[in-house]
């Protein structure tokens, strides 16, 4: 069984236009990149964050 890896920070709402505090969990995209993915937790809006390189 593997430890899904949580975030905790903010990210950029594109409908609400503003940065948003929010709790998600991090996957690895399509390129490769680590990006966290949650809920807005005004709107209710998926929001995304590029994050960088997991610290060794």
């Amino acid at each position: 069984m593997t430890e899904v890896e949580t975030y905790k920070g903010d990210a950029y709402c594109v409908k609400c236009k503003e940065k948003r505090d929010f709790e998600g969990t991090v996957k690895i995209s399509d390129s490769g990149r680590r990006m966290a993915q949650g809920i807005c937790p005004v709107c209710g809006t998926k929001v995304n964050r590029i994050l960088g390189k997991k610290p060794e």
